[in-house]
């Protein structure tokens, strides 16, 4: 499973609100949605928040073997 949980520990750490994604760069409350809820999202979007926030994809998501409880 991929959990976006580090996205949110970034998103905290470079002092940009969820809201502030939505509203100066564009990102969609669907997307947001999305990512609260470990949907898949297209690889040009996880580019898209790589280059907003200045990170690297571990900085975003991580992966969690199912199979590990």
């Amino acid at each position: 499973m991929i959990s976006y949980e580090p996205l949110y520990k970034t998103l905290k750490a470079k002092g940009i609100s969820t809201y502030k994604l939505i509203t100066q760069y564009g990102i969609s409350r669907s997307l947001i949605d999305r990512l609260k809820h470990n949907k898949p999202i297209s690889t040009v979007t996880l580019n898209d928040l790589c280059n907003i926030l200045h990170c690297k994809v571990e900085d975003v998501l991580v992966f969690i073997d199912d199979d590990i409880e």
